[in-house]
C-alpha cells in the first residue's frame, strides 16, 4: 500500500512537470477504485501463494472444506439437499468405481448429463484419481457430438438417460469408447463402492489437467480447452476475493454445468470456499427471482441474454423480492445495464471479462455502467493485458518498422492480448494447430508471447475497458469500419427485448461488406418505418444495415450466444432464404421488401450501393 502511495505521488509530480493536469485529476478520481482493487489483490495473492506452496488441488481443498463443514448444505437441487460430507463420500465412490474399471491418471472420460448434483460429484470424483472429464454440451448430437468425444481422446463416456437416443445414433462411430449410462441402476451400483478417499489422489498435482471445456462453437467446430487444477483454483479464488464473497453467501446458479461460467467458476465457490449453491436443471425466467427469494440467495451469475429475458417479462406492478446483493457474469448490454439495476435493485453488478481458454481477464469492481473491467491508468505499461492496433478486416496486429506491435492510445479500439507467463498461463486446446494460431510472438520485445483474445476493446481515460466487437465481426463498408456490437446496441435500444444479430455480407463487384441485421419477430409487428428513422438518426449512413431479415427464432448456443455463421453464409439471397427480407432504400430512407427484381439488380450492379 505504501509503495502504491509513493508511486502515485511520483506520477503526480512528474505529471506536474509536463503539465498533464487532466492525468492528475483522473488519478485522484480513480484512487478509491484502485485502493479497493489493491486491497483485494493483496489478499488474493497471499492465498494464491499459499496454494502454490502447498500444491493444493481442487480435490485437496474441497476435502478440507468438507471436513470443516461436514453437515453444511453444499448443493440445493429441486427437493434435494446435499451436505458437504455427502458430496465428498459420493465423489469418492465415483473415484473408486472408475479406478476399479482400470481408469488411470491422464485418461479422459466425457460427461453428457443435465444439471444435477451428481454432475459435480462425477467430475470431482474423477479428478481424485487424475482422470480428466470432458464436459460435453448437452445440445450436441450427431457429428458435433462425435467430434467433441474424439477431439478429447475419450476413453469412456458417461451420459444421462435423457440423451440415450443421441448416443445410440452414433454408437457405430464411437465403438472404441466405453459407454456408461447414468441411471438409477448405475447410481445404485456406484453407492456400493467404497466411500474412502482413493490412494491415487496423492499423485494428482496442481499443474494437472482437471477437465476439458469446449468453446461455444459460434464459429467453426467446438474446440476442447484444458482447464488445470491451478487455473480453476486461481480463477475461483479471484472471483472470491475480488468480489468479496464469503462462506455466509448463498449462490444461485441457473447456467449449464458444461459451461465454464456455471459449471466451474460458480461451482468453485462451493468447493473452494464453502458457499452453498442452488442448482437449476434449466434457466427459468419465470422462477428466477422466486427461487432467489426461496433459498435466500445473496449472489447470482448471469449471461447478458438472461438479464434481457428477466427485463422482458417483468411486471412493473408486481414487486420483486429477493436478497441478491451481487451478480457477476458477462454480456450485459450497456443500454440495458441501468434499467436492470434499477428494476431489480442490484447494488453490485460485476461484469467480468475473459474466455474459456484465455489468460486475459478483467473485473468491473465498482459497477461502472457498461465497463467490462479496468486497469489503473498509472499502470498501463506494467500489466499483462494490453490493447494493440490491428487490421479491422483481418484482425491481424499492425506492427511498426521494427516488427513490434503498437499500443493503442486512450479511446482507440484495438485487439486485446494477454502476456503468457507462469502466472498467466495459456494451456491452449487439444488441437495443437488451433493453439498456435492464438499465440502472438515478439509483441513488444523479442521472444515474448501473448494470447490473442480476438476481441476488440477500448480503454478510456479513467482506465475502464469497454467491449467493441470480435475480430471478424467488425467489417468495412464505404471505407469505414462498422462495429456490429454498436449497430446491435442501437437496434436493441429501439426494439428493447428482441434478439438482434448484425453481420456483414458480400455483394459482387463491391469492396468490403454491406451491413445486414437479423431480428427475431415471431409476430411480425416491428414498425420498420420507425426503425429506419431511428437508425438514420443514431447511426452514420455507412453503418445503417442495408439488408434486414425477420427470423422466427434465433440461432443460439446453449449459453445464449447468438450464432452468425449460417446467417453470414446465406447472406441476402432471396432464392435461398424463406424468411422475410428487406432492403434499405436510401432515397426514401425506408426498408422495402427485397424482391427478386431488386435482388437481381443489386447482384448485376444496376443498383449502386
Amino acid at each position: 500500500m505504501i509503495m502504491y502511495v509513493i508511486t502515485c505521488l511520483l506520477l503526480i509530480f512528474f505529471s506536474l512537470l509536463i503539465n498533464k493536469h487532466k492525468f492528475i485529476v483522473n488519478i485522484v478520481k480513480t484512487l478509491p477504485r484502485d485502493f479497493l482493487a489493491i486491497r483485494r489483490m493483496l489478499k488474493l495473492n497471499w492465498r494464491l501463494n499459499e496454494v502454490e506452496k502447498n500444491g493444493d488441488t481442487i480435490c485437496k481443498i474441497f476435502g478440507q472444506i468438507a471436513k470443516k463443514y461436514p453437515h453444511k448444505i453444499a448443493l440445493y437441487y429441486e427437493n434435494e439437499k446435499w451436505t458437504y460430507r455427502e458430496l465428498d463420500l459420493f465423489s469418492n465412490q465415483i473415484a473408486n468405481y472408475f479406478a476399479s474399471k482400470g481408469y488411470v491418471k491422464h485418461d479422459t472420460v466425457s460427461l453428457l448429463l443435465e444439471n444435477r448434483p451428481e454432475y459435480i460429484a462425477i467430475w470431482l470424483g474423477l479428478s481424485k484419481i487424475g482422470v480428466i472429464t470432458a464436459l460435453i454440451n448437452t445440445n450436441l448430437t450427431s457429428n458435433l457430438l462425435i467430434h467433441s468425444l474424439k477431439v478429447a481422446s475419450s476413453k469412456g463416456f458417461i451420459f444421462g438417460s435423457d440423451f440415450s437416443k443421441a448416443v445410440s445414433d452414433i454408437t457405430d462411430s464411437i465403438a472404441d469408447i466405453h459407454l456408461f449410462e447414468f441411471n438409477d441402476k448405475c447410481k445404485d451400483e456406484l453407492l456400493q463402492q467404497p466411500s474412502t478417499l482413493p490412494d491415487e489422489i496423492l499423485n494428482v498435482k496442481l499443474k494437472d489437467t482437471l477437465c476439458y471445456v469446449y468453446t461455444s462453437g459460434t464459429t467453426g467446430l467446438p474446440k476442447a480447452a484444458p482447464i488445470s487444477h491451478k487455473k480453476l483454483v486461481f480463477l475461483g479464488y479471484t472471483i472470491t476475493y475480488m468480489l468479496g464473497l464469503t462462506e455466509k453467501d448463498t449462490f444461485y446458479n441457473p447456467l449449464p454445468l458444461y459451461h465454464v461460467a456455471g459449471g466451474l467458476f460458480a461451482i468453485s465457490q462451493t468447493l473452494l470456499v464453502g458457499i452453498p449453491i442452488v442448482l437449476k436443471k434449466k434457466f427459468s425466467v419465470k422462477n428466477y427471482w422466486t427461487d432467489c427469494e426461496k433459498f435466500g440467495c445473496t449472489i447470482s451469475n448471469y449471461i447478458g441474454e438472461i438479464c434481457r429475458y428477466l427485463l422482458s417479462v417483468h411486471n412493473p406492478d408486481k414487486p420483486v423480492n429477493h436478497k441478491v446483493q451481487k451478480m457477476f457474469g458477462n454480456g450485459l448490454r450497456p443500454e440495458m445495464w441501468d434499467a436492470f439495476v434499477k428494476t431489480f435493485k442490484i447494488p453490485h453488478m460485476y461484469e467480468v471479462y475473459g474466455s474459456t481458454e484465455g489468460n486475459a481477464s478483467l473485473v468491473n469492481l465498482d459497477s461502472k455502467t457498461g465497463a467490462i473491467g479496468f486497469l489503473p491508468i498509472w499502470a498501463k505499461f506494467l500489466t499483462p493485458e494490453s490493447i494493440i492496433k490491428c487490421d479491422p478486416d483481418t484482425g491481424e496486429p499492425i506492427r511498426n518498422s521494427k516488427g513490434f506491435c503498437i499500443r493503442c492510445k486512450t479511446n482507440e479500439p484495438g485487439l486485446m492480448v494477454g502476456k503468457i507467463s507462469t502466472k498467466k498461463e495459456f494451456l491452449g486446446y487439444t488441437d495443437e494447430k488451433a493453439t498456435q494460431k492464438k499465440i502472438l510472438l515478439d509483441v513488444f520485445t523479442r521472444g515474448d508471447r501473448y494470447f490473442n483474445t480476438g476481441d476488440i476493446l477500448v480503454q478510456d481515460e479513467l482506465g475502464y475497458f469497454y467491449f467493441k466487437d470480435r475480430t471478424g465481426d467488425t467489417f468495412r463498408w464505404k471505407g469505414e469500419n462498422v462495429a456490429t456490437s454498436e449497430v446491435e446496441g442501437v437496434v436493441t435500444g429501439f426494439l428493447k427485448f428482441y434478439d438482434v444479430i448484425v453481420y456483414g455480407v458480400e455483394i459482387p463487384g463491391t469492396e468490403g461488406k454491406a451491413g445486414m441485421v437479423a431480428i427475431v419477430d415471431q409476430s411480425k409487428t416491428i414498425d420498420l418505418k420507425e426503425l429506419a428513422k431511428e437508425l438514420k438518426c443514431k447511426l452514420p449512413s455507412y453503418a445503417i444495415p442495408i439488408f434486414l431479415r425477420i427470423l422466427l427464432s434465433a440461432p443460439i448456443t446453449g449459453t445464449f450466444k447468438l450464432q452468425k455463421v449460417d446467417l453470414k453464409k446465406e447472406g441476402f439471397d432471396v432464392n435461398r432464404i424463406k424468411d422475410d427480407l428487406y432492403f434499405y432504400d436510401a432515397k426514401v430512407s425506408e426498408y422495402v421488401p427485397l424482391t427478386t427484381e431488386i435482388y437481381e439488380n443489386i447482384i448485376s450492379g444496376k443498383i449502386k450501393l
